[in-house]
């Protein structure tokens, strides 16, 4: 099994990682939790590790590009802040008390929780070679609304990271093709078309109940009955273990 090692650089293991999770608020609220259905964007929720906030704060930004025109107001007085305005621009910095390594050839995507939706600011994303490098990195966000102010509480998810091989998308050739010279797989789709079309004509706007819903995908096959062996509906992430 491949490792990926976070060694700390201090003592306070204030921001602790673990397994993302697949849930997400806004989902759940969706009428009968439809959205949860939507399997893609359950796999993408839990495909990382989520780095947790450790002092509740509220984010102020009064659109200008200083230091100090982003205002980061605490609960209390931590006495080794995460979070800082580091960069100016309305962009908020958590430090991140981390040093990571992954194996040869692999980098760590730094991300903002999968599906996380935020109102008034942007999680902004790096892809760091954490198999040679000896600088920790920060996570970034970017304030999208002066005058809004952003809470993040206790524990709440500031950042994900997932391993990504180095060089695996340059590694591909994209090509289009007309579907029809893959009679096979133009059937497929067709089939599916077909039945998606009578089953939207059917729904008559209802979202009631969780039967209705096709899961074709969700279970790993086609319309025309054909399954595929190695379909994943979960992720097992392993938790950090500590040493």
């Amino acid at each position: 099994m491949l490792e990926l090692c976070a060694y700390k650089t201090d003592q306070t293991v204030d921001m602790p990682i673990t397994p993302a999770a697949a849930r997400r608020d806004w989902m759940d609220a969706t009428r009968n939790r439809f959205a949860n259905r939507c399997l893609p964007l359950v796999i993408a929720n839990q495909c990382g590790w989520f780095i947790g906030n450790p002092h509740p704060f509220v984010a102020r930004w009064n659109g200008g590009q200083e230091l100090d025109d982003l205002q980061i107001l605490f609960d209390g007085s931590p006495s080794a802040p995460r979070a800082v305005s580091h960069f100016g621009f309305g962009i908020l910095t958590f430090r991140l008390p981390y040093l990571f390594r992954t194996p040869p050839g692999v980098n760590l995507w730094v991300k903002g929780p999968s599906n996380w939706i935020r109102d008034g600011i942007q999680a902004l994303e790096g892809i760091v070679e954490t198999d040679w490098a000896t600088a920790t990195f920060t996570m970034n966000w970017r304030m999208t609304r002066s005058g809004h102010d952003v809470r993040f509480e206790r524990g709440e998810p500031i950042c994900m990271v997932l391993p990504c091989p180095r060089g695996y998308a340059e590694s591909f050739q994209p090509v289009e093709r007309p579907l029809s010279i893959n009679p096979e797989l133009e059937q497929e789709h067709k089939a599916f078309r077909t039945s998606r079309a009578q089953f939207i004509e059917n729904l008559s706007g209802t979202t009631t109940s969780y039967h209705s819903w096709q899961r074709h995908y969700h279970q790993g096959g086609t319309v025309t009955g054909k399954e595929f062996a190695d379909h994943q509906t979960s992720l097992d992430i392993k938790p950090f273990t500590r040493e």
